[in-house]
Order: structure tokens, then C-alpha cells, then sequence
């Protein structure tokens, strides 16, 4: 009844299941560090954190190491930098980002070429840089599903003085609220978030699972709340039917399916079109 939809296989395969639980993980992560990015104007440093994690994400080819390790360790050490050595003014931590930034692209190019030439797995910068979805192991989802729920808990247990901070840090600090810890417990979250969706839809295409369904979300919600929870819908509808599309696309040319990552970015960057027309309509 549903194999006008479905392909065969779709919903009984366990890379399927596999590929669905990991990105709603992330979905539901990015979307709450998401909004928050946006509202704090950090969409730089959100991105900055998803390439430079492609270091780490490199360096676990390398070495052996869980991927998920890979990716969150360098991703934490990058977020760790970017606030204390660039905390005084916007300027200055725009500057700082970009030279992180800088220095962990060149390590993740170090580490791939390392990966070719010594380990031979030519596939490396593929799966790290754009995603290797349905090649993800299920022994990964347990740790996964800790790092989702750490963050989750994290930016609930700072949600309140974090929104002060990001709509008036002034305000915010005359008040009591230690912004310059509130900050980098954020971008502790973001890490986490960027570690996810990296391992989903590829460190250089994370940035749109972070950004697109928290940007969607705000065109058509004005409480913060309600925005996290309408992008977390957002990321999570993108994802699935990204995954559902990338199966089918094996019955579209034969032996050789399409990327997970362009559908999802795709979907995305759709559903933002969307929000945008809806909002103006509403507006008008």
C-alpha cells in the first residue's frame, strides 16, 4: 500500500534505523543551539566549530578512534579557544574564530592526507566532510544519544540567564548573570551540536541543520521556546525525508544512490523558502 513511497526494504533495513535515530538526535540538538546561535548573532562561530571538527573527525580515521570522539574532542578544544582568547569584543572574537578556524582546516587536510597515504582509506573525506549516513555503526547510537541528552540538559539548565545574556548582555550581568560563563557553557552546547551533526550530514553541510531550521522557526514563532520546539519539528521532518529520499534514489540510477546530505540541506533550505513566504504573508 506504501510502495509508491516506501522502496522495498526501506523501513525493515537497520542502517535505515540506524541513519534515522542519529539525525534526529542531531536535528533535535541543533535546533535548540540553533536558535540560540542566531538570537546571540554567533552563526560564524556555529560554522567555524562544524569545520573545524572535520579535524577531528579526520584524526579518528587515522587513528581508530570513535568517530563520534574524533569530532567532539577537537570541536570542545576549538570552543574552549575561541572564548578565552577572544572575550572582550565582537570584533576580536571574530578574528580569533577565523584563525581557529584556519588552523583546524589545516590539520583536517594534514590528517586526510595522512589517511590516504598510510591507512588507504580513500573514503575519508567524503564520510567526514559531507557524511556517510547510512554508513554509520549502531554501536555509535548509545554514546550518541548521551552526548544529545548532555546538551540537552546543559543549555536547560542555563536557558534563562542564556537568553539574557543574548538579548542584553549589559543587562544581563548588572542582574547577577556571569555572561562570560553562560558563554562558554553555550558553546559547549554548540559543540555537542556540531559534533552530531557533523557525524550525520558531514562537517561542512552541518552548518545548515544548525542554522536553517532554527532561522525557519524564527521567521514564524516570536517566543524563543516555541521556536526551538517548531525547529526541532523542522530538522527532524528535513532528516527523515532526506534519508527516505536517498534510499529511493538507489531505484533511480541502479547500484549508486544519491547523498543523504543534499537531500537534507535541500529539504532545508526548501522549508526555509517556506517559513520566509509564510511570514511575509502573515506580516502583511
Amino acid at each position: 500500500m506504501m510502495e509508491w513511497l516506501f522502496a522495498p526494504g526501506f523501513l525493515a533495513s537497520g542502517p535505515v534505523h540506524v541513519a534515522m535515530l542519529i539525525s534526529a538526535g542531531a536535528a533535535i540538538v541543533s535546533a535548540a543551539a540553533g536558535v540560540f546561535t542566531i538570537i546571540r548573532g554567533s552563526t560564524f562561530a556555529g560554522h567555524a566549530l562544524a569545520d573545524v571538527s572535520s579535524a577531528g573527525g579526520s584524526a579518528s580515521f587515522l587513528f581508530g578512534l570513535n568517530p563520534l570522539a574524533g569530532f567532539l574532542g577537537v570541536a570542545v578544544l576549538a570552543a574552549g579557544a575561541m572564548e578565552v582568547f577572544g572575550v572582550k569584543r565582537a570584533r576580536e572574537r571574530d578574528l580569533v574564530t577565523g584563525i581557529v578556524l584556519g588552523a583546524g582546516l589545516g590539520l583536517t587536510a594534514l590528517f586526510l592526507y595522512f589517511d590516504v597515504t598510510l591507512r588507504s582509506t580513500t573514503g575519508a573525506a567524503i564520510s567526514v566532510m559531507f557524511g556517510s549516513m547510512f554508513a554509520i555503526p549502531a554501536s555509535i547510537i548509545p554514546a550518541a544519544g548521551i552526548t544529545g541528552a548532555g546538551a540537552l540538559v546543559l543549555l536547560g539548565f542555563i536557558y534563562r540567564p542564556l537568553l539574557l545574556s543574548s538579548l542584553d548582555p549589559g543587562l544581563a550581568a548588572v542582574r547577577g548573570v556571569r555572561v562570560r560563563l553562560v558563554g562558554l557553557l553555550y558553546l559547549l552546547v554548540l559543540s555537542l551540536a556540531v559534533t552530531l551533526s557533523a557525524m550525520t550530514i558531514g562537517a561542512i553541510l552541518s552548518t545548515a541543520l544548525l542554522i536553517g531550521p532554527a532561522a525557519a522557526a524564527l521567521r514564524l514563532a516570536r517566543r524563543p521556546g516555541l521556536a526551538i520546539l517548531l525547529a526541532m519539528l523542522i530538522g527532524v521532518l528535513a532528516c527523515w525525508a532526506g534519508i527516505l529520499l536517498a534510499y529511493d534514489s538507489y531505484d533511480w540510477t541502479p547500484g549508486r544512490g544519491w547523498p543523504v546530505s543534499f537531500f537534507i540541506v535541500t529539504i532545508i533550505f526548501g522549508l526555509y523558502l517556506l517559513s520566509s513566504l509564510a511570514s511575509g504573508r502573515t506580516q502583511a
